[in-house]
């Protein structure tokens, strides 16, 4: 769960046990509004960056018949979804070397997992060249409500979307420069809410939770990332989008 002393709280059980496989607020709730906004059509190819254990493939495949592959650096949350299902089209790589031809894919998923990118500018970069024309970007994230909170959020000893969350308009410009039209953006913050009083509910409090994820760790103050998350106001959010050009 740790590398360089960080925390990565995506490969969390402690995590996964409340959220279910999905590994992010709301569940499979935005996903499903994703593609109904789209309108993909049975056999569309999709991609789902940062696709974890691919619950999200599984859910694409199943419930709308469409050609879903799934790409994540993490080799545990890849391990564990073949171990689920076998047949699950998961593939180990980064979101800012995307191993498919250019003008590939119908659409592209990307949950709760832009803002844990290295480097999300070359991650929007490669999206936009695996996009065919009109192709649609469906993002589903968190992100801070005030952007003063950032470098509080940033100095966290943790992986997880909330460390590198991205704010709204700043989103939205690496959008626009990396050739997409944003067609819908709406505001979730109250499936954030809901994760927060079910960790609550399932730990006793969000320090227990912190604490029960960092186990023996010390590199994570629960205090600290409570205070960082506070001062962010921290929202969640869908933002639709489709390639214009690259």
């Amino acid at each position: 769960m740790k590398n360089n002393n960080v925390l990565k709280v995506y490969e969390s059980d402690v995590l996964r046990q409340v959220t279910g496989d999905p590994i992010r607020p709301g569940g499979f709730f935005l996903t499903d509004l994703g593609v109904k906004y789209c309108n993909f059509l049975p056999g569309a190819r999709v991609l789902d960056v940062g696709a974890g254990t691919g619950a999200t493939v599984e859910r694409l495949v199943c419930q709308y018949r469409l050609q879903a592959i799934g790409i994540d650096l993490s080799e545990v949350l890849i391990r564990i979804g073949k171990h689920r299902n076998p047949d699950l089209n998961l593939i180990c790589g980064q979101g800012e070397d995307l191993p498919f031809p250019a003008n590939y894919m119908d659409g592209i998923f990307a949950e709760c997992t832009l803002s844990v990118m290295e480097d999300p500018d070359q991650v929007l970069k490669e999206i936009c060249r695996v996009l065919k024309p009109r192709g649609w970007l469906i993002i589903n994230d968190v992100y801070p409500r005030n952007p003063d909170g950032l470098t509080a959020l940033q100095d966290l000893k943790l992986d997880s979307c909330i460390r590198r969350a991205i704010p709204k308009e700043e989103l939205i410009r690496k959008l626009s420069n990396q050739g997409f039209e944003i067609v819908n953006w709406s505001d979730h913050s109250n499936l954030l809410i809901q994760l927060t009083v079910d960790l609550i509910m399932t730990y006793g409090s969000m320090t227990n939770f912190w604490l029960k994820s960092a186990s023996c760790s010390s590199s994570v103050d629960p205090a600290v990332v409570q205070e960082a998350i506070k001062k962010a106001k921290m929202g969640y959010f869908q933002l639709i989008a489709q390639k214009t050009f690259c």
